[in-house]
């Protein structure tokens, strides 16, 4: 009986190592160096998911009857609470006099077999800007089409475009890639000129030799980083498809200087990729100079990432 005792002692301590090891990793993410393979932005891109690991260490405790390790595992229980509790929460303003400036980023997917019904559904989200990335020579067209009567201003950018009620001025190509992948423009609201930024970061991929590639994406963000620094209006609303969570350690040197407004003024997590089964969000809607009074995602369309949409308080 006491080497059986002993056993199931040793097994719970062990459960109780991983427990804290669990606890420190989601605490200590920001300090996760990223390396050869960028392990840090990888944890980071999937880091509520670490969550995953705490009814798996509860069953474990519970199967070897250990206090220990049941009690070990209300560290990891804290630090993800402490993380993400405020996410679960429903921040969204529907008051009166809450946002007045209504913006929607959408990767449409170079590949979109329905350009034309992902168009109307985004007019029909009523949005001041639609930010729209991936576009694809053939379905530009479709897209101004469908477009022209609610969205009479727009930039003329290749792959990423703008679309306005409101006039666009000082229209110009961000240089964040060799080819255009961002656009800036002057959006003149009634509450005042914005700074609008729409942008395409490059695209990561993990593979088994390179690990979490992100070389051209980080080098992509601190530019457009630079370019907001630069920003002479006060009021500044980045939004597009980034390739990366707000939790990415490399995407510091950008979202630092912004809000999200998801964080802010949303319900959830917020994921929008892949649509059919979102989990994590690389689609982001930043600002600064303004606050957000709810964002929120849209229906998927015939895009592989679903739209988001946040209200905005000029």
């Amino acid at each position: 009986m006491a080497l059986v005792l002993a056993a199931r002692g040793r097994r719970g301590l062990l459960i109780a190592v991983g427990a804290v090891c669990a606890a420190l990793t989601m605490a200590l993410h920001p300090w996760i160096p990223n390396g050869a393979v960028n392990l840090g932005s990888l944890f980071q891109t999937f880091l509520p998911w670490a969550g995953l690991s705490i009814p798996v260490l509860l069953v474990a405790a519970a199967g070897r009857r250990s206090r220990l390790a049941a009690a070990a595992v209300l560290a990891p229980v804290a630090v993800w609470g402490c993380l993400f509790g405020g996410t679960l929460a429903d921040k969204r303003s529907e008051r009166p006099g809450g946002g007045n400036f209504t913006v929607v980023s959408h990767n449409v997917d170079e590949e979109n077999p329905d350009p034309a019904r992902t168009a109307r559904a985004l007019a029909a989200s009523g949005a001041d800007v639609l930010a729209l990335e991936e576009m694809s020579p053939k379905a530009t067209p479709v897209y101004e089409r469908e477009l022209a009567t609610g969205y009479p201003y727009r930039s003329d950018t290749l792959g990423v475009r703008l679309w306005s009620k409101h006039p666009l001025n000082d229209v110009e190509a961000v240089p964040i890639m060799p080819w255009t992948r961002a656009v800036r423009a002057t959006v003149e609201t009634p509450g005042g000129p914005v700074a609008v930024y729409a942008a395409h970061l490059a695209s990561v991929r993990v593979t088994p030799d390179a690990g979490f590639t992100t070389a051209r994406r980080n080098d992509a963000a601190r530019k457009l980083a630079a370019a907001v620094r630069a920003e002479p209006l006060d009021r500044v609303v980045v939004m597009g498809d980034l390739n990366g969570t707000a939790d990415d350690s490399a995407l510091r040197p950008l979202t630092s200087r912004l809000t999200s407004a998801q964080r802010e003024a949303g319900a959830g997590f917020g994921f929008t990729w892949p649509a059919a089964l979102p989990v994590v969000r690389i689609d982001q809607i930043l600002v600064k100079g303004m606050s957000a009074t709810s964002s929120w995602t849209l229906p998927a369309t015939g895009s592989d990432h679903l739209p988001v949409a946040a209200s905005l308080r000029l």
